[in-house]
């Protein structure tokens, strides 16, 4: 899988996990990439909901399994106050019910813990620039999933300001995976403008990522799951 990024931009992130060891591990393994600012890190759900409204982060990398609040719930919390902080899931869970729950609450990704430390950094520098980050596999039982949400309802208008035919446009090719450059490549626009594009489908629907975007468009009937590979 390959993501876009920005060499030149600093990515901000809070770590969030229950286990010292492995912050302590991620830490050691993320400083050495300069774009990678490390801000703060958290122990548990609430603690990370506080430092997030404190600190700002671009990014931050969420477990699931922790006491007290949850990263489920956290990721609810921060989605609902920062709706354009990437939140990527960290996890040894793959279970269907941790990925679906955490996708419909904001996250914009999902790496399991025994990923590469090349996929980890690729994973946080797509998130950040707007790509979602889930495995193949995954993305497949998630489209399979809203599917037949979306089958069972009438499609939607959106409530707010209406995505442009061309937003349209950006959002169903971004929906089968596709790259920034493969999008523009596909309906013959230039990278940034399918950027520009992207930031706009973003601010309209008041998401964060094109995971989000994705889903929401699914679940309005804008998108249909069974036409995407």
């Amino acid at each position: 899988m390959t993501f876009e990024a920005d060499p030149e931009r600093d990515i901000t992130l809070l770590l969030v996990d229950d286990h010292p060891i492995v912050r302590k591990g991620t830490r050691e393994m993320l400083e050495p990439h300069k774009d990678l600012k490390i801000l703060g890190e958290a122990s548990d759900g609430a603690e990370a909901v506080q430092k997030s409204l404190a600190l700002q982060p671009d990014v931050i990398l969420m477990d699931v399994s922790m006491p007290g609040m949850n990263g489920i719930e956290a990721t609810q919390k921060i989605k609902a106050i920062q709706p354009k902080t990437a939140i990527l899931v960290l996890t040894s869970y793959d279970d269907d019910a941790y990925v679906f729950a955490l996708l419909e609450a904001g996250a914009a990704g999902y790496i399991l813990k025994n990923a590469k430390d090349e996929d980890l950094v690729h994973a946080i520098r797509a998130v950040a620039s707007g790509e979602s980050v889930l495995h193949p596999s995954i993305a497949k039982k998630v489209l399979n999933r809203f599917s037949s949400q979306a089958r069972s309802s009438t499609p939607a208008e959106f409530d707010g300001e209406a995505l442009s035919p061309r937003e349209l446009e950006v959002l169903k090719v971004a929906a089968t995976g596709s790259t920034n450059k493969e999008i523009a490549k596909n309906l013959e626009i230039s990278p940034r403008t399918v950027q520009v594009h992207l930031a706009n489908i973003f601010s309209k629907l008041g998401v964060g990522s094109r995971t989000e975007a994705v889903l929401t468009g699914i679940k309005r009937g804008w998108i249909d799951p069974s036409g995407l590979d």
